[in-house]
């Protein structure tokens, strides 16, 4: 925290301004910009965060985080002006130009290189807050030398492990511009737009309202395990015989919302992973493969109350993938005063649709068996009379008077959105419930999700009055 002073009339008096130093390459001093000195990130959020705050940009084209790289941060003026500015809160946007095949041989020194700058600036008088950014997504493998590929598959999981060791926040930048290669006219380089664009994602992490977090491993009966979810703390147990986890955010978002997935852990993580990131808990329990029956609604309603207990909020947010979404409609028609909200991806709706395969889809005999003797079929006969799909309990899921959103692939061969989605949607409005879907014109049941997902968290924040 600085003070400047400022003088009114005869009267001096001070005011604090908080001191906030962005530390990257090219991309944060605003390479290729028509006037970097406005239009750059840093200088987006300083225009943004009002003359509360200094925001000061220490951008360096082609810097590495690699001591040994072609052009290491550590040797720049910049790292010194840094390590003298007293900063409040750090970004450190370093990593892309360390994707480049000339600094490859290095890479086994880039986590202890990034640790230690890590700890340098925490070392510092002022005691900042360091916060890291993964590198946006690189449209080329080519461009500067820079590989989009090795960015994805080797830096950013590399990068998520040093914030889960170091126990720092961290913003998933590269998820955000998944869908946003035409903000970067060479590729790499954000334009204007594009900066601001991160600008305004920096603007709302500062300004989100948290809470210190509290870890929860005390409060599990049992064993706990605990690893790494994308850089942030999982904790895994066993709950009434069935696998459960609690992921932990950095910091606590006000109300202490969470989300609850309801099968595939860890597939298209990333709505978790931006949840996450403002404060979200993510939690699991495996009831595979009940397909929503009465007990998995019982081990459920348990598991709910456990987390009650430890302090979540009442209403949770439902995120169902493809037969998650049987368990997640099921539970919310059984507790509609539960539900802040549903996210369903692809979902099935109608068992008779999947895995009966009854209609338009191929179904799966193996997960049909399973069906038959979870509801105590004999025959498929016999479930022809079935009416525990989430198609069969339209007026007790509207009850809950929480909106609704799927996302799915206008051309599902596994789920037809004919059976499902379209038929559901439809009936849930005439019952007057509040339901919209994303659709992806050439989308099929995979992948699931969305690269930017941004506007299914969107959604959830407005739901849960983030």
């Amino acid at each position: 925290m600085i003070w400047a002073l400022l003088f009114s009339g005869n009267q001096i008096y001070a005011q604090s301004k908080f001191r906030i130093a962005c530390v990257g390459n090219s991309i944060t001093y605003g390479s290729g910009l028509k006037d970097r000195l406005t239009e750059s990130y840093p200088a987006r959020l300083q225009a943004l965060l009002g003359p509360g705050y200094e925001v000061l940009n220490y951008g360096v084209s082609g810097a590495t985080m690699l001591k040994k790289g072609n052009k290491p941060y550590w040797k720049t003026p910049e790292y010194q002006q840094v390590m003298r500015s007293a900063p409040d809160l750090v970004f450190i946007k370093l990593g892309t130009n360390d994707s480049k095949q000339i600094n490859r041989a290095e890479m086994p020194g880039f986590e202890a290189d990034y640790k230690e700058m890590i700890r340098n600036f925490k070392g510092l008088s002022s005691k900042p807050r360091v916060v890291l950014l993964l590198p946006i997504k690189a449209f080329s493998d080519e461009k500067y030398g820079i590989s989009g590929s090795y960015l994805k598959n080797s830096m950013i999981p590399l990068i998520q492990k040093i914030a889960y060791e170091e126990a720092l926040e961290i913003l998933d930048l590269y998820s955000l511009f998944a869908d946003k290669e035409a903000l970067l006219a060479d590729k790499i380089h954000p334009n204007a737009v594009g900066d601001n664009f991160i600008a305004l994602r920096l603007e709302s992490f500062i300004k989100q309202q948290i809470k210190p977090l509290k870890s929860l491993s005390d409060k599990i009966k049992g064993p706990v395990q605990k690893d790494s979810f994308y850089g942030y703390e999982s904790l895994k147990f066993s709950f009434q015989g069935h696998e459960a986890r609690i992921v932990q955010p950095k910091k606590v978002a006000k109300g202490t919302p969470w989300i609850w997935r309801a099968r595939f852990w860890g597939h298209e993580p990333q709505t978790d992973i931006a949840l996450l990131e403002r404060g979200f808990y993510l939690v699991y329990c495996d009831v595979a493969e009940l397909f929503g029956n009465a007990e998995s609604i019982r081990v459920w309603d348990a598991f709910y109350a456990s987390l009650q207990k430890m302090g979540f909020a009442k209403k949770a947010v439902l995120e169902g993938m493809s037969r998650g979404g049987v368990y997640v409609y099921n539970w919310a028609a059984a507790n509609p005063e539960k539900v802040a909200c549903v996210y369903a991806d692809n979902p099935v709706l109608d068992l008779k649709s999947w895995p009966g395969g009854k209609g338009q889809g191929p179904g799966n005999k193996e997960s049909w068996a399973t069906f038959l003797k979870d509801y105590g079929y004999q025959a498929d006969a016999d479930a022809m009379a079935f009416k525990g799909s989430p198609m069969d309990k339209i007026e007790a899921i509207v009850k809950g008077k929480y909106p609704m959103l799927h996302v799915c692939g206008d051309i599902d061969e596994v789920v037809p959105m004919a059976e499902n989605s379209l038929p559901f949607a439809e009936k849930i409005k005439l019952a007057g419930g509040d339901i919209q879907i994303i659709h992806k014109p050439e989308g099929k049941h995979h992948p699931h999700s969305l690269p930017n997902p941004q506007p299914i968290v969107d959604f959830i924040l407005k739901a849960t009055g983030q």
